[in-house]
């Protein structure tokens, strides 16, 4: 242990150094330490944040880009995440829709294009930390995990319902692993779940909370219910229960806040929180890496705070999305017709369902923002223009100056 003082920094603080790489922000200044995590004595405007591992990978930022289908992160966008020195998703969700026979041989064309935006993501970062987004829903989930594994991901991420069977899944292999999880409960269930029946426990724990886009894990009483407070203390019940996991295997677990985080105020905040770092989905829609059309991109560029809506979906949860005429047609009671059965999900009845979800979400990224589902978070209409990965990280950490690296 040793102590950097007052004056190795202008105007800075005392800090004491200990075992964990953090990165540290001062007055706009930026300083990465790699094997030492700093507490300042007194400065309201320093932010500390842990860099945590994935394998032997170790983040420059402490980040996560959100998984988003259908086909809103491939490869692209999560290649360059990853090379500006977070952490790249690729969603498996109806992944290979762009595959000339995905409407006659759907998982087909699935399994190959995981491999393909894998391959595509790692030319542009060969070194980066880059996985996949899994839907626990999904009919072939159990292949997209194999399948991921197979294509060498570092992580994987799973949500829309509880991953129970992802140890056994990618059991064998250097995969790292982390359920989505909304509320201490259910972090309870799936961690017990695992170190029952498996002997481990998770490699990392994304909390996401009622203001995150897409598909929620909460029931929409919940969504009426959490108050910004209520659910800052959900999370402060939920680190606690990850360590108490962590302790109990002798092993560090990250935990990180996703949902409504689009600003460097937001990053703050959670912060905080004591989780060791954030998820951010939303706010890499309206990127040039982004693989959506240019269309949904503008469309959270116009979209007003009243146009963002909690949301049906074929899945059973509740959704957060853009209105548009589609879904003010959904609404209103009305069932929209469909195309013949894409096979996505492992409770669909096609029959009963308000409308298709490969349909609509597949012509959102297409750009078509009229019939589309065009899910996004709560603040997705702060977006006011078309950015760059690198500036959008820039934005979030406030990290524009040089960084300068400590050992």
């Amino acid at each position: 242990m040793f102590a950097i003082e007052a004056g190795d920094f202008p105007d800075s603080p005392t800090f004491t150094l200990t075992n964990s790489p953090v990165m540290i922000y001062f007055d706009n200044k930026t300083i990465l330490y790699q094997n030492y995590l700093a507490k300042a004595n007194e400065c309201e405007d320093l932010i500390i944040m842990k860099n945590f591992k994935i394998g032997d990978k170790l983040t420059k930022f402490p980040l996560i880009q959100g998984g988003m289908g259908v086909g809103i992160s491939l490869g692209r966008l999560a290649g360059t995440v990853a090379k500006e020195g977070g952490i790249g998703i690729i969603s498996t969700a109806q992944i290979g829709y762009r595959e000339k026979d995905f409407d006659r041989n759907t998982e087909e064309a699935n399994q190959r294009a995981i491999l393909s935006e894998m391959k595509k993501a790692r030319r542009i970062s060969p070194d980066g930390i880059i996985g996949y987004n899994i839907m626990v829903a999904l009919k072939e989930y159990a292949s997209h995990v194999k399948a991921a594994v197979h294509a060498g991901a570092d992580l994987i991420i799973s949500g829309a319902g509880l991953p129970t069977e992802l140890p056994a899944l990618v059991s064998g292999s250097k995969t790292k692993i982390a359920p989505i999880v909304s509320t201490d409960k259910s972090a309870k269930v799936i961690l017990k779940y695992w170190e029952r029946k498996y002997k481990r426990t998770a490699d990392l724990v994304v909390i996401e909370g009622p203001q995150a886009g897409g598909h929620l894990g909460f029931h929409k009483e919940e969504l009426d219910s959490y108050t910004p407070e209520a659910y800052d203390n959900e999370i402060r019940k939920i680190v606690q229960t990850v360590k108490s996991y962590a302790a109990k295997f002798g092993t560090e677990i990250p935990v990180v806040a996703a949902g409504g985080i689009a600003t460097h105020e937001d990053v703050k905040h959670v912060l905080d929180l004591d989780v060791d770092g954030v998820q951010v989905a939303t706010r890499f829609i309206p990127t040039e890496e982004c693989d959506a059309d240019i269309r949904l991109k503008e469309s959270l560029i116009h979209a007003a705070k009243d146009d963002i809506a909690i949301v049906k979906s074929p899945v059973g949860m509740p959704g957060r999305a853009i209105m548009n005429p589609f879904m003010q047609h959904v609404m209103a009671g009305e069932k929209i017709p469909h195309s013949p059965c894409h096979r996505c999900l492992a409770k669909c009845s096609p029959g009963e369902i308000p409308y298709c979800i490969t349909d609509k979400l597949i012509a959102a990224v297409k750009g078509d923002v009229e019939n589309g589902l065009l899910f996004c978070g709560a603040k997705a209409y702060m977006a006011d223009k078309i950015e760059t990965v690198h500036d959008v990280i820039a934005d979030l950490f406030g990290t524009e100056s040089e960084c300068i690296r400590l050992s």
